[in-house]
């Protein structure tokens, strides 16, 4: 259980580094590519979802830290 939780632990953490990577400046990384249109917000459907995802693996990550915390 130990090993296959520290594997997940090892690709969520790239997985969460690379989301955090594509965030870029405001018109820089997948929200300034321009290839879809504005939504009412401001921010672009791409940049949305994007940032949805990135809340996403930042919470499976920290509950695979806290798992991996009791395990040890």
């Amino acid at each position: 259980m130990l090993g296959a939780l520290s594997v997940w632990h090892v690709l969520t953490s790239i997985a969460l580094v690379v989301l955090v990577l594509m965030h870029s400046g405001r018109d820089a990384g997948f929200g300034g590519l321009g290839f879809t249109p504005m939504s009412h917000g401001g921010q672009h459907i791409v940049e949305r979802n994007l940032t949805r995802l990135t809340v996403v693996v930042s919470v499976v990550f920290a509950a695979n830290t806290i798992g991996l915390f009791y395990l040890l």
